[in-house]
């Protein structure tokens, strides 16, 4: 699993993540966003237009999940990609965009950047990719209520989303919610068994 952070954060903040988790199945590759911001990292600027760092900086994604699949000798479809806040906007970016079919996408506390475009250059396999998209009901940095319309959206032209509030802030929602995390990888988990006999 690739883990992307929000606005200002490193790839130190979610250290405690793998072991938090509790799935000794599953590897985790913690990554910094590319742009410095004050003690951390940024995926896109947050003034203005998002556009531009959004663009340049999935495509700097999509080449490090490939580094990533050839170092670990995995095929992308064997890859999760779990985002916060901008990284759950990287993360959806990625769903409907990379260029190869992935295992499934967890975006928690974060938005659909444009959806009428993503929707209309969306990979054709996105509609195969499974979402796990979370937000807070007392999120006051990104209100849910824009995010569930767009997040509705995508589900209407076919993205397989799963979506859930939790009576949060902009965070997660402790052990609850990563139970929630894991019962969706799991269930990924079980369709990648190859069957036996």
């Amino acid at each position: 699993m690739m883990v992307l952070h929000g606005l200002g954060d490193s790839m130190e903040g979610y250290q405690w993540f793998p072991d938090q988790m509790n799935l000794p199945w599953l590897n985790y590759v913690l990554v910094n966003a590319p742009d410095p911001y004050f003690t951390g990292f940024s995926w896109f600027d947050i003034q203005g237009d998002h556009e531009e760092g959004i663009a340049r900086n999935r495509q700097l994604l999509f080449q490090t999940i490939e580094k990533v699949c050839e170092t670990e000798d995995i095929q992308p479809s064997h890859l999760f990609v779990f985002g916060f806040s901008q990284g759950c906007v990287m993360t959806i970016e990625t769903g409907m965009r990379f260029p190869h079919l992935l295992a499934g996408l967890i975006g928690v506390s974060g938005f659909v950047h444009r959806p009428e475009s993503l929707l209309a250059e969306a990979q054709p396999h996105a509609k195969t990719h499974p979402f796990l998209l979370t937000h807070g009901s007392f999120d006051a940095v990104i209100p849910h209520s824009p995010v569930e319309k767009q997040v509705d959206r995508l589900a209407e032209a076919g993205i397989r989303c799963q979506w859930k509030v939790f009576p949060k802030e902009h965070t997660i929602y402790g052990e609850v919610e990563l139970q929630l995390y894991r019962e969706f990888l799991e269930e990924i988990r079980a369709g990648l068994q190859p069957a036996e006999g």
